[in-house]
């Protein structure tokens, strides 16, 4: 089993593969009482970008969470695993309203999970500024 501490920008083939593959994944951020809230989320990694997105509304605890953090953004991490091996993501997370940007993520999340999520006038994409990659596997 190889170990991974790898440029988020620029994983080895096999942390992308792992990371192309349909996983349940989770989303950490930070409640604004320090208290992680950790919560099960499609993930879409994109090195190129140095980006982690999820999609989701506008009023989930996971976005007003990230939003309470300020203009600054909020540390978070997604992680990934299928028996021993896991991938982990850790960055500044933004939430951002862009119709461009959300669609973007609604593109890549229907391309990585096969599946065009429900209709949501109110989604918006937390995208994860990536910081570092880890894993095993």
């Amino acid at each position: 089993m190889a170990k991974y501490s790898v440029d988020p920008g620029a994983p080895d083939e096999t942390y992308l593969r792992f990371w192309r593959e349909r996983h349940l994944c989770t989303l950490t951020t930070l409640r604004p009482d320090g208290t992680p809230h950790v919560v099960p989320v499609g993930v879409t990694y994109d090195p190129e970008a140095r980006l982690a997105r999820v999609i989701t509304g506008r009023q989930s605890k996971k976005a007003r969470n990230v939003l309470a953090a300020g203009p600054d953004g909020a540390l978070a991490a997604v992680c990934q695993l299928e028996g021993r091996r896991w991938a982990t993501l850790e960055g500044r997370a933004f939430v951002r309203t862009d119709p461009e940007r959300v669609a973007e993520a609604v593109r890549r999340y229907t391309e990585r999970y096969d599946k065009v999520p429900r209709p949501n006038p109110d989604r918006v994409v937390i995208e994860i500024e990536l910081t570092a990659a880890l894993g095993h596997g």
